[in-house]
């Protein structure tokens, strides 16, 4: 049985070629994982990779919304920025519920973070297609627009967390089922349901039409406003949902909070062999993307080869890297 392909070519249904995009990233990350036992045996230890792979769970999330975003042809500059301002909406909400709901304030909060992402993912799909303005533009200037926001709401300083909620709300970060950190079991939840949107369901077939060829896929009968509307209000809702994860491990929103992870969702997206001219994504590629960031910046920690504070010059060179092999091996 044979299939016809975009090219118009026939080709078996059952096609077994193995492409380096599906599995790169993952033969990187064995890779990673071998070089970093020989340079120090307690880079694969237990504890370190727990706390390693935790960490990049608010990348990851952030980062799955961001292959929605990047395979329908735009870019989203202000997930740092939005991340911050969701954090201190959030905080600010539950505070001000505290005295009166106690722990439920919690709950509430997180629908607040939830509904904010929303509407700030819509805000910046509906500015790039209703708007039509180039999305490195349009998500530059609410990344301002976010950062100056809570910049303000923080008076230049933090905004912590009530005390009478830290305890309760603790777990969502430091807490476990089985060993494994609530972070971890959300960023994979998140993914296993993005990944079902986007090869399952028609919505995804639309994404990487609209990424592939804007122009075929309006005269496909695909609605292109709609659909990249859709995948930057996906964006928000991942970016709430980190920001959810987020909260306890500092137990504040600051002005700095969510600084450059613009830079490391796009490294991470790029990584996960998803390309920056859309047209495909891949959502697991994606999430062992943002696990080698976080695995590479901990190997410069263990070792005295490259200082820590050269982690985001080293992030900057893997993604310039990984931009030139796709380009080269297009």
């Amino acid at each position: 049985m044979t299939i016809l392909t975009d090219a118009g070519a026939l080709r078996p249904s059952h096609d077994w070629t193995i492409r380096w995009a599906d599995i790169g990233p993952f033969l990187a990350l064995a890779a990673l994982l071998v070089i970093g036992f020989g340079i120090n045996p307690d880079f694969l230890s237990g504890t370190n990779l727990a706390n390693v792979i935790t960490r990049s769970a608010f990348i990851a999330i952030i980062a799955v919304g961001a292959t929605f975003v990047i395979s329908s042809g735009g870019l989203d500059l202000s997930v740092g920025s939005m991340a911050a301002f969701i954090t201190g909406i959030t905080i600010l909400f539950m505070n001000s519920m505290a005295p009166t709901w106690g722990p439920w304030a919690i709950p509430l909060g997180m629908a607040v973070a939830v509904g904010t992402g929303l509407v700030c993912g819509l805000i910046n799909g509906l500015v790039v297609t209703v708007g039509k303005i180039e999305p490195f533009i349009a998500t530059l200037g609410t990344m301002g627009i976010f950062r100056a926001l809570i910049t303000y709401m923080a008076d230049g300083g933090t905004i912590p967390i009530d005390r009478s909620l830290r305890e309760a709300y603790r777990p969502v970060y430091f807490g476990t089922i089985g060993g494994i950190s609530y972070p971890i079991l959300i960023s994979i939840a998140v993914a296993a349901i993005a990944s079902l949107a986007l090869y399952k369901m028609k919505y995804g077939r639309k994404c990487a039409a609209v990424g592939a060829n804007e122009d075929v896929a309006r005269y496909s009968g695909i609605s292109v406003i709609s659909t990249r509307t859709i995948a930057y209000a996906i964006q928000g809702v991942c970016v709430a949902i980190a920001a959810i994860c987020y909260v306890p491990r500092l137990g504040a929103a600051t002005p700095t909070t969510g600084v450059l992870w613009e830079l490391q969702v796009i490294t991470a997206v790029v990584i996960g062999g998803t390309a920056l001219r859309g047209g495909k994504g891949h959502i697991w590629g994606t999430v062992a993307g943002a696990v080698i960031l976080e695995l590479i910046a901990n190997l410069m920690v263990l070792s005295d080869f490259v200082s820590e504070y050269l982690v985001a010059g080293v992030q900057g060179v893997i993604i310039i890297i990984a931009m030139l092999i796709q380009r080269f091996s297009k």
